[in-house]
C-alpha cells in the first residue's frame, strides 16, 4: 500500500528505477515505514537526476536495467522512485502502453522484527488521475509482515485518532469492467499545529471491478460494433439533406447516432447535406441532429434492402419551456395525500420534472421526479412552499409556487372567528358609540382551507373548500328616526369555494390619438378568442386553467403594428378592464433586394436614431428558401424609449426566463418590428444575415453596455427570447462618423419583433393600495384596480440626459393592495425613478395630492422615508396637469434602518412582506372620486370579490355565477338636477316579502340639449329565482324622488305588462312610483334595461350605457333624455321649510305591499363599497362608464 505527501521518513539518496510510461516530473520517492509496514510516499520536487525510459515492460529483455536478479539486488534502505504513468502522446491505448511499477523490498530488521520482501506488480490504466499515486494488491500473495510492539501500536493509535480524521470510504474502481485499476481514500488533519500533520493525507490501492457481461446484442442485419452498442453495415451509405425553416440549407448541424452514449457521425456541410457509411438500415437506429437555437431533429433509421437511402430534416426553433400548469394551494390534514402537477410546454418537450420543498430538491430516491408530485401520509413537517422545474435541452422553467397547509386530525380549519369589516352608513346614522359614521359587520377571509375529500388523487380538487361565513345575525341599526336592518358575520368555517369566473375586457386604440383598432382579432395562442368591436372594445373568459394571460391583437387592416400583451387578471373571478395601445405601423419603402440598404432606428425629433438595421445585398429570400431579388416593400417601426408617451405601447411585460429557470426583467432600450414583402405580390419575405448597429452613446448606464443582448419575442408565451449579443464594432463605416456603435447580428424570419434590452437586476417592489374614497379605510379598499409603473432612467446630472423610459410593468389590486416591480439602487436614491398610474374600469384614479399640501398621513408613507423617496403628484408644479399618477425615487431600503423596513418600498428577496403587509404598513394610494351613487345591500357583498357571495334569501345577487343587473329610466323635468331612490323589498316570496334587499340613490344628468331636463338611470333588484332555485320572487321596487315632484306619466307598454302580469301594485301617491318588478327581460321600448353577466361590474355598466343610449343594445357616454324612459316626474324646487320626500318616509310608518309599499323598516342609504363608483376620468373614450352618473348619500 502507498501512502500520500507528508509521511516522516529519512530521506535517502539512490538510483531512480526507470519506470515504463513515466513522465520526468512525476517521480515520487518511496519507502518503508517500519512501524506499519506499509509503503508510503514523498513528492521529489523537480526532474529526476536520470532520463526515465517509456515505451518498455518490466522483466522483458528490452529493459535497460538488466535481468531479474540485478533489479532485485537493490538495496531495501534505498528509496523507490515510482511515478504515475502517462499515455505517450498522439498514440492509441495498447499492452505497451500499460505501465508497470516494479517494487523489491529487501528483507531488513527493524525494532528486532523481520520483514519479509515483498514483490508486486500492478497494472495501471493509461491517464490515471495526477493524485493517485501508489498502489499496492487488494490480494497479497505469499507476503507475511511483522506486526509491531502491542503498546506501540496502541499509543500511536490514540495519537492518529486525536489529530486526523477519520478515512473516507475506498473510492469506486476506476478501471473498466475486467481490468485492474486503483481505488483511493483519504483523511484530514484536525490539528493546528502543522508539525503534527506530517502523516499520510491519502492512500490506494489496487482493485479489480467487476467482471464483464458478454454482449448480448442481437443485429437483424449487419454486425455488432466493438463497444456491443450498435449494429453495422459495411456496404451501406446513407445521405441526408437538413434545412432551416422555410427551406434554407443548414450548414454545421451535427448528426448523432443515439446509443448508450450518443455517438457524433458527422457535421452538414455548407449545403446542408451529410453521409454516413456502415450504419444498418434496420428500421431501428435512431438519429439526432442538432443546431444551435433549434429544437433537436430525432430521425428513424429508414428499413430498406437498398444499398443507400436518403433523408430529409427540418429543423424548428427551440422555444424554452413554459409553465402551462403550475401546482395550485392546498389544505390537507395528517395523514391524508395530496397531488401536486406541474406541466410544461416547449420545443423540444420537457423531458425532466424537478420537485423543490421550501426550496430544497426533494430527494429523488424517496420522490420519482415526474409532472406530478404525490405525497401520501401528509406530517405536518411537509407544510410549506412546492415549485417544479421543467427542464429539456433548449432550459430550465420554474413554476409559481404553491402553499400546502396540513394541520392536525382535531385542528379547526379556520377560525371561527370573523374579522372585522367596517360599512359607511348613512350621512343621518351617525353612531354615537363609535363615534363615527361606520358599522363593523364582520367578514370571513377567504382562503383555501382542509374540508371534506374523497379518495381520488388529482391535480385540482373535485371540490375546493374556502373559508367562508357560516352563520349570520341580523341586526338593527339605529338611525335618526328610522332604524336599518343589516346582516352580520357571526361564525365563519370550512365550506365549499364559491364558483367564479375570470373575466377580461378593454378597449384597444392607437398609441398617438386613441384611434380605435376596429374589428381586429384577438389570440390567445394560436385560438383566435375574441374581436374588438367597432370602439375597439372587446371581452375575453379567460380559461379555467390560465396561468398567463398572453394575448396578441392583430389589426386585419394593417394600420397597426400586431401586438403581444401579457395581461393581468383576477384568478378569484371578476372582471379586469385594459387599456390596450398599438403603435401605428410606419409607411413602407421600397428596398432594392440586390443592394446594401440601411434603415435608422429612432423617433425623437432632432436626436441621432438609437440604432440602425444594416441589410446586406442578396439577404432576403422567400418562404421556401429562394433567394429574393426583386423589390421589397419594407416597413420598420421603432418604439423609442425616450418618447414616455409610447410606454403604454410596450410590447409583452418585458421578461425572460434564464439558464436556472427564474423570471427576470429586462430593460428596454428599443423594440422594433419588421415587416419585409415581395413589392408585387406581397408575400412575406425573411432576410438573412442582418445587422443591428446600436449606438453607444445612447446607453447612459455605462454597466449596460457590456450586457447587451438583441431579443426576440415568442408571441405564444409573450417571454423574450436571446437572438445574440452585442460587440463594439471593429472599425467605423466611415471616416467622418464619430460615434461608437454595438453591432449585433440577427436574422429574420418567423418572428418580426425585437428588443435591444439588458437585463437588470437592481429590483424592488413598491407596495400600493387604492380606496373608495379619500377616507383610506381598510375595509374600502378596491380590487380588480389596473396599477401600472414606468420605470425612467436616472435623473438628470446623475449619468443621463434627456430621460428615458425603459420598462412598462402593470398589476392588479386584490384584497390587500399590489405590489408593483419596479428597478432601484441602494447607492443613490436618485439612480432610478417611476411614475405610477391606476385606473378601474378604465376610469382613472387620482392620487394623493402632494402640493399645497403635502400630508405624510394622507399620502402613506412617514417621514424621513418620504423626502427620500421625492413623491411628487403629475399636477405638483402645473395645477393645470391631470391628478391621475405621482412619481418617487426608487431608493432601495437599508437594511438597518427602521424607518425604512416598513414599507412603501420592499427589496425583491422581500416579495411576501409586500404581498402580507397590514393595512398600517407604509404603502402610497389611490382613491376614487366621491360621487353622488350611493348603495345599501343589506347582506353585505364585495363586487370586487365574487367568493364574498352569501348564501343566504335577501341577498342582492342570489346566484354567484350569474349576475343581473336591472335599471329603470327615470325623467326629470324641472330647473334642478334630483336626487332619485330605488327601494327594493321581498314582494312575493314566503321568505322574503315585507324585508328590504337594499336601496339605490343616483343624481340625475342634466341634458345637453334641454335646460330643464334631466334623467337618472336607477338601478333596482331584478325578479326572479332566489338563491334556493326554489321559487321566484317579485321584486317591490319603489322609486322615489327628492323634493316637490309629481308623477306626469308612465311608459305605457310598461303599465300595460305590469297589468297583464298580475299582482298590480296600487300607486296611490303621486309623489313616488311603486311596481312589481318584471320577470321578463324587457327592453328600451319599455324603459327597463337588463344584462346578465358572470361578473356584477361588467352586467351593471353594459347595463348602463344602453340606459343613458335609449336603446338594447347601444351604449352612451351622454345621456339622451328622450328615448327609452319609463318614468316621468315634474319637480319644482322645494319651498324653504316644507317637507321632503325623504323625510317624510322616516316619519310615517311603513305601508303594506297592498298599498304600495313593503311592510317593515323605514328605507336608509348604507355605503356598499364594492359598488359604489364616482365622477368618471378617462384617459380614452369607454362607451360603458359615463361621467354624468354620479353616485353620492342623498341629502335632505
Amino acid at each position: 500500500m502507498w501512502r500520500g505527501e507528508g509521511a516522516s521518513c529519512s530521506d535517502l539518496v539512490s538510483p531512480l528505477l526507470p519506470v515504463a510510461g513515466c513522465h520526468r516530473l512525476s517521480h515520487q520517492l518511496c519507502y518503508i515505514r517500519p512501524a506499519t509496514g506499509l509503503l508510503e510516499r514523498r513528492r521529489r520536487l523537480g526532474p529526476p537526476a536520470k532520463e526515465s525510459y517509456s515505451g518498455h515492460d518490466i522483466g522483458s529483455e528490452n529493459f535497460p536495467w538488466g535481468t531479474t536478479t540485478q533489479r532485485a539486488a537493490i538495496s531495501a534502505t534505498s528509496p523507490i522512485s515510482c511515478c504515475v504513468p502517462t499515455r505517450p502522446k498522439g498514440k492509441m491505448a495498447g499492452p505497451r502502453a500499460w505501465a508497470f511499477s516494479f517494487l523489491v523490498l529487501e528483507l531488513t530488521s527493524v525494532l528486532g522484527r523481520q520483514t519479509m520482501l515483498t514483490q508486486s506488480v500492478r497494472r495501471v490504466q493509461p491517464m490515471l488521475p495526477q493524485s493517485v499515486r501508489r498502489v499496492q494488491p487488494r490480494k497479497r500473495t505469499s507476503t507475511s509482515f511483522a506486526k509491531p510492539d502491542d503498546s506501540l501500536e496502541r499509543s500511536l493509535r490514540r495519537d492518529t485518532e486525536s489529530i486526523w480524521s477519520p478515512w473516507s470510504p475506498w473510492s469506486k474502481c476506476s478501471a473498466a469492467c475486467g481490468h485492474t485499476g486503483v481505488q483511493t481514500r483519504t483523511r484530514t488533519c484536525l490539528s493546528e499545529t502543522v508539525s503534527l500533520c506530517s502523516e499520510a493525507t491519502e492512500e490506494g490501492q489496487l482493485c479489480v471491478s467487476q467482471p464483464c457481461t458478454a454482449c448480448d446484442l442481437t443485429c437483424p442485419m449487419g454486425q455488432v460494433n466493438a463497444d456491443c452498442d450498435a449494429c453495422m453495415c459495411q456496404d451501406f451509405m446513407l445521405h441526408g439533406a437538413v434545412s432551416l425553416p422555410g427551406g434554407t440549407p443548414a450548414p454545421g448541424a451535427t448528426v448523432y447516432l443515439l446509443t448508450k452514449t450518443p455517438k457524433m457521425l458527422t457535421r452538414t456541410d455548407s449545403s446542408g447535406r451529410f453521409q454516413v457509411p456502415g450504419l444498418c438500415p434496420d428500421g431501428k437506429s435512431i438519429l439526432k441532429i442538432t443546431k444551435a437555437k433549434f429544437a433537436p431533429i430525432v430521425v428513424t433509421m429508414p428499413k430498406t434492402s437498398l444499398k443507400s437511402a436518403t433523408i430529409n430534416a427540418e429543423f424548428v426553433r427551440a422555444e424554452m419551456p413554459y409553465i402551462v400548469m403550475n401546482p395550485v394551494t392546498k389544505a390537507r390534514r395528517v395523514g391524508q395525500s395530496v397531488s401536486l402537477c406541474c406541466k410544461a410546454t416547449g420545443k423540444p418537450s420537457p423531458d425532466k420534472y424537478f420537485w423543490y420543498h421550501n426550496n430544497t430538491l426533494l430527494d429523488p430516491s424517496l420522490y420519482k421526479h415526474e409532472s406530478k408530485l404525490v405525497l401520501r401520509n401528509l406530517q405536518q413537517d411537509q407544510t410549506g412552499e412546492y415549485f417544479c422545474k421543467a427542464q429539456s435541452d433548449a432550459g430550465a422553467v420554474k413554476s409559481q409556487v404553491a402553499q400546502l397547509i396540513v394541520i392536525a386530525h382535531d385542528e379547526i380549519p379556520c377560525n371561527p372567528t370573523p374579522e372585522s369589516y367596517l360599512i359607511r352608513l348613512p350621512h343621518d346614522c351617525f353612531q354615537n358609540a363609535t363615534n363615527s359614521f361606520y358599522y363593523d359587520v364582520g367578514r370571513c377571509p377567504v382562503k383555501t382551507c382542509a374540508g371534506q375529500q374523497d379518495n381520488g388523487i388529482r391535480c385540482r380538487d373535485a371540490v375546493e373548500n374556502c373559508c367562508g361565513i357560516s352563520k349570520t345575525e341580523e341586526r338593527e341599526i339605529q338611525c335618526s328616526g328610522y332604524t336599518l336592518p343589516t346582516k352580520v358575520a357571526s361564525a365563519c368555517s370550512c365550506q365549499r369555494c364559491a364558483e367564479t369566473r375570470s373575466i377580461v375586457r378593454g378597449r384597444v386604440s392607437a398609441a398617438d390619438n386613441g384611434e380605435p383598432m376596429r374589428f381586429g382579432h384577438v389570440y390567445m395562442g394560436s385560438n383566435r378568442v375574441s374581436m374588438t368591436g367597432y370602439k375597439g372594445t372587446f371581452t375575453l373568459h379567460v380559461p379555467q386553467d390560465t396561468e398567463r394571460l398572453v394575448l396578441t391583437f392583430v389589426d386585419r387592416l394593417q394600420k397597426f403594428v400586431n401586438t403581444t400583451k401579457v395581461l393581468p387578471f383576477n384568478k378569484k373571478g371578476s372582471a379586469v378592464f385594459h387599456e390596450i395601445k398599438m403603435l401605428r405601423q410606419k409607411e413602407p419603402i421600397t428596398l432594392e433586394a440586390m443592394e446594401t440598404n440601411i434603415i435608422p432606428l429612432g423617433e425623437v425629433v432632432g436626436e441621432d436614431p438609437m440604432a440602425e438595421l444594416e441589410i446586406p445585398s442578396k439577404s432576403f429570400y422567400r418562404q421556401n428558401g429562394e433567394p429574393f431579388t426583386g423589390k421589397v416593400k419594407a416597413s420598420v417601426t421603432f418604439l423609442d424609449p425616450r418618447n414616455i408617451s409610447m410606454a403604454t405601447a410596450a410590447q409583452s411585460d418585458l421578461n425572460f426566463i434564464n439558464d436556472e429557470g427564474d423570471t427576470f426583467p429586462l430593460r428596454t432600450y428599443g423594440m422594433f418590428s419588421v415587416d419585409f414583402r415581395d413589392e408585387a405580390t406581397s408575400e412575406s419575405l425573411n432576410a438573412g444575415k442582418v445587422k443591428v448597429h446600436l449606438d453607444s452613446t445612447q446607453v447612459k448606464m455605462p454597466e449596460h453596455v457590456p450586457a447587451m443582448k438583441l431579443w426576440s419575442l415568442n408571441p405564444d408565451t409573450g417571454l423574450w427570447e436571446e437572438e445574440g449579443d452585442f460587440k463594439f464594432e471593429s472599425q467605423r463605416r466611415n471616416k467622418r462618423e464619430e460615434r461608437t456603435f454595438l453591432v449585433g447580428n440577427m436574422e429574420i424570419r418567423e418572428r418580426r419583433l425585437f428588443n435591444l434590452d439588458v437585463p437588470e437586476s437592481r429590483r424592488c417592489f413598491i407596495k400600493v393600495r387604492a380606496y373608495r374614497s379619500e377616507k383610506f379605510l381598510p375595509s374600502e379598499q378596491i380590487q380588480g384596480v389596473v396599477v401600472s409603473v414606468i420605470n425612467l432612467e436616472p435623473r438628470t446630472g446623475f449619468s443621463s440626459n434627456p430621460r428615458a423610459w425603459g420598462r412598462f410593468d402593470s398589476v392588479i389590486t386584490g384584497p390587500n393592495g399590489a405590489c408593483l416591480p419596479a428597478f432601484c439602487d441602494d447607492q443613490s436614491p436618485d439612480a432610478y425613478s417611476v411614475y405610477v398610474l391606476a385606473s378601474l374600469s378604465g376610469e382613472e384614479l387620482e392620487a394623493v395630492e402632494s402640493s399645497p399640501k403635502f400630508n405624510p398621513n394622507a399620502i402613506g408613507v412617514p417621514q424621513p422615508y418620504l423626502n427620500k423617496l421625492k413623491y411628487r403628484r403629475t399636477d405638483h408644479e402645473d395645477p393645470r396637469v391631470k391628478k391621475t399618477a405621482f412619481q418617487i425615487s426608487m431608493a432601495k431600503p437599508r437594511p438597518n434602518s427602521a424607518e425604512e423596513s416598513n414599507g412603501p418600498i420592499y427589496a425583491f428577496e422581500n416579495l411576501r412582506a409586500c404581498e402580507e403587509a397590514p393595512p398600517s404598513a407604509a404603502h402610497f394610494r389611490f382613491y376614487q372620486i366621491e360621487g353622488d351613487r350611493y348603495d345599501y345591500n343589506t347582506v353585505p357583498f364585495n363586487e370586487d370579490d365574487p367568493m364574498s357571495w352569501t348564501e343566504d334569501y335577501l341577498a342582492w345577487w342570489p346566484k354567484p355565477m350569474e349576475f343581473r343587473a336591472c335599471y329603470i329610466k327615470v325623467k326629470i323635468v324641472g330647473p334642478l338636477e334630483v336626487n332619485v331612490r330605488s327601494r327594493n323589498m321581498g314582494g312575493t316570496h314566503r321568505q322574503t316579502v315585507g324585508k328590504l334587499y337594499g336601496i339605490r340613490d343616483v343624481k340625475s344628468t342634466r341634458d345637453r340639449d334641454q335646460p330643464n331636463v334631466s334623467s337618472a338611470c336607477l338601478e333596482f333588484k331584478c325578479s326572479g329565482m332566489l338563491y334556493d332555485q326554489d321559487r321566484v320572487d317579485r321584486t317591490l321596487v319603489k322609486v322615489i324622488p327628492q323634493g316637490s315632484c309629481h308623477r306626469a306619466s308612465v311608459n305605457s307598454m310598461l303599465h300595460e305588462y305590469l297589468v297583464n302580469h298580475l299582482p298590480l301594485a296600487v300607486n296611490n301617491d303621486t309623489s313616488e312610483y311603486t311596481m312589481l318588478a318584471p320577470l321578463d327581460p324587457l327592453g328600451h321600448n319599455y324603459g327597463i334595461y337588463t344584462v346578465t353577466d358572470q361578473d356584477p361590474r361588467t352586467a351593471k355598466e353594459i347595463a348602463l350605457g344602453r340606459c343613458f343610449d335609449g336603446t338594447s343594445d347601444g351604449s352612451s357616454r351622454i345621456m339622451k333624455s328622450n328615448v327609452g324612459v319609463a318614468l316621468t316626474f315634474n319637480c319644482a324646487e322645494r319651498q324653504v321649510g316644507r317637507q321632503s320626500a325623504f323625510q317624510y318616509l322616516q316619519s310615517t310608518p311603513a305601508r303594506s305591499p297592498a298599498t304600495g309599499t313593503a311592510q317593515g323598516r323605514a328605507s336608509s342609504t348604507r355605503q356598499q363599497p364594492a359598488s359604489r363608483g364616482g365622477l368618471r376620468r378617462r384617459g380614452g373614450v369607454d362607451p360603458l362608464r359615463f361621467s354624468g352618473v354620479s353616485q353620492q348619500p342623498l341629502s335632505d
